[in-house]
């Protein structure tokens, strides 16, 4: 396959696709490592990840330049790798703590059975990630899989490919480890011939792709992760401090040049501050550097050619339906790249596209509301329920609306704390995604099935107890 560089266009890297037959073969590789990696201790498993974390760091400068290919992002770049050392790092000192199967317990409707329980890790659990955070959407699921005892088959994006050259070199150095862990590269027949083969599948993409996925897995009875699209959006209370609430808003919708699920994409304010809000708001925007030179500048190029068509689309209908652009407004090429100056909108609503669909861009649409419940009921008129935010002066009235927000994780004050906070337990609502948290502990929990051991210690019941003269 060949892959575009998204600040020059060009088609510069060549992806060498696994076939499905390849594929069936790794999952066989792992199904046999994965036997003995089950039996080992949490420890054990926790100084294999120990002796990946060791090599990891020696190829993290490596990865980081990769990454940077592949998104166009520097500095974000080496924050990604430093992230995967942090995840690294907590679950080697949480997972331990969590492995604790309950200890064997009388019943309490049989009063002579014992009850043992066990916790039976997922044979070969499938990863498929996205391309917008390559590598730490790839292995937020995978290492918390690998300590429960789980063998993992990761597929990252093909749109963004590159950094799997120098993870996996990362990973050839500990070869324990790569029984257990194998990558694979290709595009939507790849991605079919993992969740054909695996005994779980972990998915972060688009609502569409993640029905497809859910469908699949359902046909074959086995569980789906899956994390899907927001539109998240933001309410702002009168009381609100404008400062702090347009700095947060304005670095959600267009950090990472708005390339992430958890931005904020829908701005609602109160009628009494809009305007000064708006103002203060497009004055930051204005002021946002393209990094058109890599070495300086903060938001950089769209990745994806197809997301640059479907911002732009969104864009011109909500100019048709009486949208005012305030700045921004269009995607451009320059030098080969799609670059998309943050863009603020006003005068906009639900019948327009911006307001509904998942933008995945730099927007900031903004519409004024005159009534909390008005204002809730637009944030909850979405078939996303993925994260939100709350600003306001007043903590508990912040917690009251955040309270009636149909949404999975709440930021006060704040927008897109779920790129810091990991150690927060939360499930998407509505179409935003399904089945166990991939935050806090459930992170590790859910990649284990319990079994219960039931054991008699009496003489078990015998047939004469069905005897019908005795009813």
């Amino acid at each position: 396959m060949k892959v575009r560089n998204p600040r020059t266009g060009q088609y510069d890297y060549e992806l060498l696709v696994d076939t499905p037959k390849m594929v069936e073969n790794k999952v066989g590789e792992i199904r046999v490592a994965q036997k003995a990696w089950q039996k080992c201790t949490i420890e054990e498993r926790v100084s294999v990840l120990q002796k990946w974390l060791s090599s990891f760091t020696q190829f993290q400068g490596e990865i980081a330049e990769l990454l940077a290919i592949d998104t166009a992002r520097k500095r974000i770049a080496k924050v990604e790798t430093g992230g995967i050392i942090g995840l690294m790092q907590a679950w080697s000192y949480r997972a331990p703590q969590l492995y604790n199967p309950p200890a064997e317990r009388p019943s309490a409707s049989a009063t002579t059975v014992q009850i043992g329980q066990q916790w039976v890790p997922y044979g070969v659990v499938g990863v498929i990630s996205p391309w917008n955070f390559p590598l730490l959407l790839a292995l937020i699921d995978t290492i918390p899989a690998l300590l429960a005892g789980c063998g993992v088959l990761l597929k990252p994006s093909e749109v963004t490919p590159r950094f799997m050259d120098g993870l996996e070199k990362s990973i050839a150095a500990v070869p324990e480890l790569a029984a257990v862990l194998k990558l694979v590269r290709g595009g939507a027949e790849a991605g079919k011939a993992v969740v054909n083969n695996v005994d779980a599948i972990c998915f972060t993409g688009s609502v569409p792709t993640g029905k497809k996925i859910g469908a699949a897995c359902a046909e074959r009875f086995i569980p789906a992760f899956l994390e899907l699209g927001g539109k998240d959006p933001a309410i702002v209370l009168e009381d609100a401090d404008l400062e702090v609430a347009t700095d947060a808003i304005l670095r959600s919708c267009v950090g990472a040049t708005g390339q992430a699920c958890q931005s904020l994409e829908r701005i609602y304010v109160h009628e009494n501050i809009h305007d000064l809000f708006v103002e203060i708001i497009t004055q930051k925007a204005k002021a946002v550097t393209l990094t058109t030179n890599p070495e300086k500048g903060q938001m950089g190029p769209l990745i994806f050619e197809k997301q640059a068509e479907k911002i732009q689309e969104q864009i011109d209908d909500a100019v048709t339906k009486g949208a005012t652009i305030l700045c921004g407004g269009k995607v451009e090429n320059i030098d080969g790249g799609l670059w998309c100056a943050p863009t603020v909108l006003t005068n906009v609503n639900h019948d327009m596209e911006v307001m509904v669909d998942e933008t995945f861009g730099p927007l900031i649409p903004i519409m004024s509301f005159s009534t909390e419940e008005q204002a809730l009921e637009w944030a909850n008129d979405s078939i996303f329920g993925l994260s939100a935010s709350v600003f306001s002066k007043d903590r508990d009235k912040a917690i009251e609306i955040a309270s009636q927000i149909e949404a999975g994780a709440i930021s006060i004050n704040d927008g897109s704390l779920t790129n810091k906070v990991y150690d927060a337990e939360k499930n998407s609502f509505k179409e935003s995604g399904i089945n166990g948290s991939r935050m806090g502990d459930a992170g590790f929990l859910r990649f284990f099935r319990k079994k219960a051991l039931l054991i008699q210690t009496a003489h078990p019941e015998t047939m004469a107890n069905f005897e019908e003269k005795n009813t």
